[in-house]
């Protein structure tokens, strides 16, 4: 998918089409192989050159192969499955004295997934940082800051480096059912980070494009008043009625598919999924966009459903 396309949706500037999104995650290339492979190929004219290029575990990243490594922040990041990404097992900033000398990677101008608040739970652990949120210790607002303040540093180099118009960004927001530290408490805390962060990409003429995992709906709002031009929620944490309430003619999205449904449904429930979301969210003018994630658990027989079903689908007038 060209990101022309994905602009004039996040514009609201009548896209000849609904753009679609799909990333395939190494597992299931390992899994399907050739057969993956020989799939995606027959849609080339939806998906462009999707860089097919994972086929055997010594070809991957360091964060989806079995095994542990610290990144720069002294954060270990353990994995017992080749194909799938990492987490974070050692948590550096152990106690809230440690905030204070706590290393920070030098400067390289990369913003990689979860650089704001997902980086605090990984610095200091979920349980640690929840305690922070509830008892706001000195060391709290400095965390943020130091965190805050290596992104915006990452952000001009980035910016003076990449031609893209829109910024690509992304941080798991919420949980299952909302957001762990309530939305006060995000809008206290972090909203003026991300403000900060996006209008860095704003003032110099870019477009921002905000993925966010979990229950975000009562803060998509919030993410658009920072100066997120499209944010890609996901369908199964904020519920259909929730998101065509919210973003319907507001706030462009590009519509994270319920991949919690893709290993378990039949292709025909796939097709009708997603026919509901095109249904329901799509306007001639713009502001949806469809992104289809796809694991080593979803059936190839599924994952040609999404795929058929989206190529048909893009074309969609109403």
């Amino acid at each position: 998918m060209s990101q022309e396309l994905l602009i004039k949706a996040a514009t609201y500037n009548h896209p000849e089409q609904i753009p679609i999104s799909v990333g395939i995650l190494p597992g299931a290339y390992l899994r399907y192989g050739d057969d993956l492979r020989r799939l995606l190929a027959k849609y080339d004219d939806m998906l462009g050159k999707t860089g097919l290029y994972f086929s055997a575990s010594e070809e991957l990243d360091a964060a989806y192969r079995v095994g542990s490594f610290t990144d720069g922040w002294g954060m270990v990041w353990s994995n017992a499955c080749d194909g799938i990404c990492a987490m974070v097992t050692e948590h550096p900033v152990k106690t809230r004295a440690d905030v204070h000398d706590m290393i920070i990677p030098p400067d390289d101008g990369q913003i990689g997934h979860g650089f704001m608040y997902l980086r605090l739970l990984d610095l200091r652990g979920f349980e640690e940082m929840m305690i922070d949120f509830f008892e706001e210790p000195p060391e709290l607002k400095l965390l943020i800051d130091k965190v805050l303040n290596y992104n915006l540093r990452q952000m001009k180099i980035k910016l003076s480096r990449d031609t893209e118009r829109m910024v690509i960004l992304g941080d798991d927001l919420g949980m299952q059912t909302g957001i762990p530290i309530g939305a006060e408490k995000w809008r206290q805390y972090l909203k003026p980070c991300y403000a900060a962060i996006f209008h860095l990409a704003k003032d110099d003429g870019r477009l921002v494009y905000m993925h966010a995992d979990g229950c975000i709906h009562e803060i998509i709002p919030d993410l658009a008043e920072c100066g997120a031009d499209m944010i890609n929620p996901q369908y199964r944490a904020n519920g259909l009625d929730n998101i065509e309430r919210v973003c319907k003619g507001k706030i462009a999205i590009n519509l994270d598919l319920d991949r919690q449904l893709f290993p378990f449904a039949t292709p025909a429930e796939i097709r009708e999924h997603m026919e509901e979301c095109v249904e329901r969210l799509y306007l001639p003018e713009g502001g949806l966009g469809l992104s289809i994630e796809i694991m080593q658990d979803c059936p190839l027989e599924n994952i040609e459903a999404l795929l058929a079903t989206a190529d048909r689908l893009r074309f969609y007038k109403g």
